[in-house]
């Protein structure tokens, strides 16, 4: 008899200890304490590489993935001789391809060196459903034509600048969205997130460009979407309500301004709806997953899951302080203005003496 009851005591303690039952910190309410500083930084992108065939691989492969991205995950074929800008150098070529040409070097990048780990696997994407990886567009044509027009605007400013609305909302920094969300992704840099929890609310800080999303929190979904705000406004960020199902926090967001679209990863109609969950599975992870219902743009509902993980803070994310980008912005564009205006008056008296 003894044997078998130390034989039992063993068989709970190994049980209780085991990851699986590992104990989830509390809130004073009893569910489980979301509050604290995370991180998703990871170089898992949102959609499989062509390349990658799988949606989950061992450590080796993880690795030899994670060594062929880019910085932020922007390409895989990657950059692995980009070092720290060389100061003794001088100006880079006009248009050259070098990426310390188009962004900063290495020094501020910060988005990880290696793929997500999700329920303890590697992942190649942060998409599980379609279960090849992609975002299902509906016209993938069209959407990938309007994101290269986009990029190349962002990138080589080959906009007229009338104003400072012409500007993306990131350089003007009104808003991010792909931290932020709703789906939120990790990206280049300022991964780091503060989360609040009380028992009526959910308060979310994101360190890309400070964006917060406050969710309030009601008994059931049926009175949460109650309170979801009329269609006529479209919030930063969308307009989202939450609930507790057990143990995982679950906010809906609809109404996204549509115009966030063009610094996010993917694109939400009007009438689209992002779910996320949010479940404590230790106390050191974040199981976080959300799921994408938008038949206005999308072949059918999809679905990506990634972790989160402690932080040990926020960095304060100034943006435009100090920072002259926007008055160096329109004053070359108005330059460029007074050349183009210089350029067309010259042409109009050469062809005036040449008529005479």
């Amino acid at each position: 008899m003894r044997m078998f009851k130390a034989a039992l005591s063993a068989l709970v303690i190994a049980v209780m200890s085991s990851p699986a039952m590992a104990q989830v910190p509390k809130a004073a309410d009893g569910k489980p304490d979301l509050t604290g500083f995370w991180t998703n930084k990871s170089l898992t992108p949102l959609q499989r590489a062509p390349t990658n065939k799988t949606l989950v691989v061992n450590e080796e492969d993880a690795k030899r993935i994670a060594g062929g991205y880019a910085i932020g995950g922007i390409k895989e074929e990657g950059y692995k001789g980009s070092t720290y800008s060389d100061p003794n150098k001088g100006a880079p070529p006009k248009g050259g391809e070098d990426f310390g040409v188009q962004a900063y070097d290495n020094f501020w990048w910060d988005s990880g060196t290696m793929l997500g780990k999700v329920k303890g696997e590697y992942r190649t994407s942060n998409i599980v459903e379609p279960a090849n990886g992609q975002i299902p567009y509906i016209d993938v044509a069209g959407e990938t034509k309007k994101r290269t027009d986009r990029r190349k605007i962002y990138e080589t400013g080959n906009d007229n600048y009338d104003g400072p609305e012409v500007p993306t909302l990131m350089e003007r920094c009104v808003v991010f969205g792909v931290s932020g969300g709703p789906g939120m992704l990790s990206s280049a840099y300022n991964n780091n997130y503060r989360f609040v929890q009380t028992p009526d609310h959910m308060l979310i800080v994101t360190e890309m460009i400070h964006e917060v999303r406050v969710i309030p929190i009601f008994a059931t979904p049926a009175e949460a979407r109650k309170h979801h705000k009329p269609a006529a406004l479209e919030p930063w960020l969308g307009d989202s309500v939450g609930w507790w199902e057990g143990d995982t926090f679950v906010m809906e967001t609809t109404n996204v301004k549509p115009e966030q679209g063009q610094m996010h990863s993917f694109s939400l109609s009007p009438t689209g709806i992002v779910t996320e969950r949010f479940t404590r599975t230790s106390d050191k992870d974040i199981f976080y997953e959300f799921s994408v219902n938008d038949p206005a743009y999308y072949t059918q509902p999809w679905k990506a899951e990634l972790s989160f993980y402690p932080s040990q803070g926020m960095y304060e994310y100034a943006c435009h302080e100090g920072n002259y980008g926007m008055i160096g912005i329109l004053a070359g564009a108005r330059e460029q203005e007074r050349l183009d205006a210089a350029k067309t008056a010259k042409a109009k008296t050469k062809t005036v003496k040449g008529g005479q």
